[in-house]
């Protein structure tokens, strides 16, 4: 019986720690929503992960913006808000990942899937957020993040380099350009210097 205890104790203590690794509630949309403008953090909708590891929605929203907390199982810090409008976009891709399609299957069948008009995409411009940190930088329990590097991403399906003037690559650290030109995904990369 003794030699079945230890087994038992150690199989309970590994099984409680993996449940440690998801962060509460309250910690997962106070970092979900630092990729966010402050003044839109408050009203943000989030998504993230319950205690056992689920996608979920953690906080309804009441503005245009769309927030992911950090994947727990990923390694690093990284967190996006997005505008409502991207949400079609955002949610077929979920669900292609999910099925096991790789990204080449995911932008092809999103691409005929907005040409076909079964997939909603913005008919205006539409931000994403994007903050990110090393893992070392991350104290995901307590909620802290810290030497945080924030990009942002303008979608502009259909877009091409010549309806927007933008270069196929940035030519100086910071510079606007467009990536996915002519495509449902196109849209403008805004990369800041990094310090």
């Amino acid at each position: 019986m003794k030699n079945l205890c230890l087994p038992l104790f150690a199989l309970m203590l590994f099984f409680h720690a993996e449940a440690q690794q998801i962060p509460s509630k309250a910690m997962q949309i106070k970092t979900a929503v630092l990729a966010a403008p402050e003044d839109l953090r408050d009203g943000a909708m989030v998504y993230g992960y319950d205690a056992g590891g689920t996608w979920t929605v953690l906080r309804e929203g009441s503005n245009e913006l769309v927030c992911i907390a950090d994947d727990p199982q990923a390694e690093g810090f990284n967190v996006a808000c997005y505008h409502k409008d991207l949400e079609p976009f955002m949610e077929r891709g979920r669900e292609l990942k999910k099925e096991g399609k790789n990204f080449k299957e995911i932008f092809d069948t999103r691409e005929n899937e907005a040409k076909a008009g079964t997939l909603k995409m913005p008919k205006e411009g539409a931000t994403l957020y994007a903050l990110t940190a090393a893992a070392e930088d991350y104290d995901a329990m307590q909620g802290e993040v810290k030497n945080t590097y924030l990009r942002y991403v303008v979608y502009i399906p259909w877009a091409t380099q010549e309806s927007t003037g933008l270069a196929l690559k940035p030519e100086a650290p910071g510079m606007p350009w467009i990536m996915d030109p002519g495509t449902h995904r196109a849209h403008i990369m805004i990369n800041p210097p990094k310090e």
